[in-house]
């Protein structure tokens, strides 16, 4: 899950608890929270359009995918005003703080891991704020925070 640390950081998570990730108005990113993200699952929390950009730590899914809220706020700059109550388009899932890495895994450290070369986020024109990760890169990348 990616987010601008300037908009919403892990800093911000982790002074939450939890919080939908919301905002998203992206059918494929939106269709990973609805379809494949269940409660439990944990998630790389990336930082883009930062300096530099990369993981800065990990989330868990505390809820599965419901109508994102924003939507249906005229005054958000989210707001939907084709979705009603009753036929919501955008869903979020709710998300949990787990840790924050001592040091963020910037993406060109990231784009030097052999194991890590076919991750979604180092492809050319990824540019989903929600994207599926492949057991073997998370636990990759696990061992990269923790060192």
């Amino acid at each position: 899950m990616k987010s601008e640390p300037d908009v919403y950081s892990i800093d911000h998570l982790k002074k939450d608890i939890r919080s939908l990730w919301e905002g998203v108005r992206n059918y494929q990113a939106r269709n990973f929270m609805m379809n494949q993200m269940q409660p439990g699952d944990e998630v790389l929390f990336y930082h883009s359009n930062a300096e530099p950009p990369g993981i800065a730590g990990i989330a868990k899914v505390s809820k599965k995918a419901l109508p994102d809220p924003s939507q249906f706020d005229s005054r958000s700059e989210y707001h939907d005003k084709k979705a009603t109550k009753d036929k919501p388009i955008w869903y979020c899932v709710e998300v949990e703080f787990l840790k924050k890495f001592p040091q963020v895994i910037s993406l060109d450290e990231l784009k030097k891991e052999k194991p890590l070369t076919d991750m979604l986020v180092l492809k050319r024109g990824q540019r989903l704020s929600v994207q599926p990760v492949s057991e073997k890169h998370f636990e990759h990348v696990l061992k990269l925070g923790t060192r």
